[in-house]
């Protein structure tokens, strides 16, 4: 799969100008044809590599997007049996496609399978994971998902075979999400109680120990070029932990929520967040868009809601997200963008 181009990298001075443009709003994606004050439940969102299709899972159901034609008449659901709608038998609580194949994608849900998905059929190859799934992330091969389940064991499987184990990590702790490095030798994963955890893959060795929330550690990334690692947790806090030293170089204070997805643009040079969750109906309105080496909130998408999850496009400056009325909606230039003469 040959890499898409980049769009040309944005000063943090010019960022704002770019997403208050008229050609850059909020695009909403819905399944219905009529204008709804209802925010479905979107649990997870995910782009493919080249950006060319954007997947959101509400409920039992995954439906894959065309991110310029937001008409539900373009998009694809993926179904577990044809004739039947739902993806999986019940709720599905995590999405996300391959890093190096275009139409393949994962998921999992509470009625404990992973799914693998060709979005271009589309069909399934499942592997029962033995209780509820929970999260999963993709290894930067593209040949193995790890899989984290109810009971706090964490599971690696090829996908190339699903029905090989690579591992299972004894559920010890209460693992909330994991993230892995960029050359797919380290994994972090943050718990309900206690600091973050950094392994070396795949042997799960423990590494190292990473404190700094007063509160249950939730959400981890690591950046796209490798500089940071970023942690979101219950207090409300994000710590951007520099890969180097691993000191906490900022620690952003501007959400009252508590934050349980992270995402960074394509170039590292930015972060936002989301709450996880639709169950807060007051709290932090808007996407804080935060310039990564100053820790400074450079711009603030303004939002009817709570954002619930969030997903930088990966090679443009355009967010994906949740929580709002109607669906899923993308903020930002899809295009190359063209900033207004000063």
């Amino acid at each position: 799969m040959a890499p898409p181009a980049r769009a040309r990298p944005i000063k943090k001075n010019d960022l704002k100008d770019l997403f208050v443009s008229k050609a850059n709003l909020p695009v909403l994606f819905s399944e219905s044809l009529r204008p709804s004050t209802l925010a479905p439940n979107v649990r997870s969102i995910s782009w493919s590599p080249t950006g060319s299709m954007v997947a959101a899972s509400v409920s039992s159901n995954i439906r894959v997007w065309n991110p310029e034609r937001p008409d539900v008449k373009n998009s694809t659901e993926l179904r577990d049996t044809p004739s039947k709608p739902g993806s999986h038998a019940s709720n599905v609580e995590k999405i996300g496609f391959a890093p190096t194949h275009q139409g393949l994608l994962a998921s999992t849900g509470i009625d404990g399978m992973v799914k693998l998905w060709d979005v271009r059929l589309p069909a399934a190859g499942e592997y029962k994971v033995e209780n509820q799934g929970l999260f999963l992330t993709w290894h930067p091969s593209g040949t193995e998902l790890v899989v984290g389940r109810k009971d706090d064991v964490v599971t690696a499987l090829d996908v190339r075979r699903t029905d090989t184990v690579l591992f299972a990590k004894d559920g010890k702790v209460n693992y909330n999400q994991v993230a892995l490095s960029n050359d797919g030798r380290t994994l972090f994963s943050t718990v309900t109680n206690g600091p973050l955890r950094i392994y070396d893959y795949p042997s799960m060795e423990r590494l190292h120990l990473l404190s700094g929330h007063t509160a249950s550690c939730n959400a981890v990334i690591y950046s796209p070029v490798g500089s940071y690692l970023a942690t979101g947790g219950s207090d409300g806090i994000i710590n951007l932990y520099n890969t180097t030293t691993w000191l906490c170089d900022h620690a952003l204070m501007d959400h009252t929520n508590a934050v349980r997805d992270l995402s960074f643009s394509f170039d590292g040079n930015y972060l936002v967040a989301g709450s996880g969750t639709t169950d807060v109906k007051d709290g932090d309105k808007g996407i804080n868009i935060y310039h990564v080496d100053t820790g400074a909130m450079v711009h603030k998408v303004e939002t009817t809601n709570v954002v619930t999850f969030v997903a930088w496009h990966p090679h443009r400056y355009a967010v994906a997200y949740g929580g709002d009325p109607g669906g899923l909606k993308i903020v930002g230039a899809l295009t190359d963008p063209v900033l207004p003469a000063r």
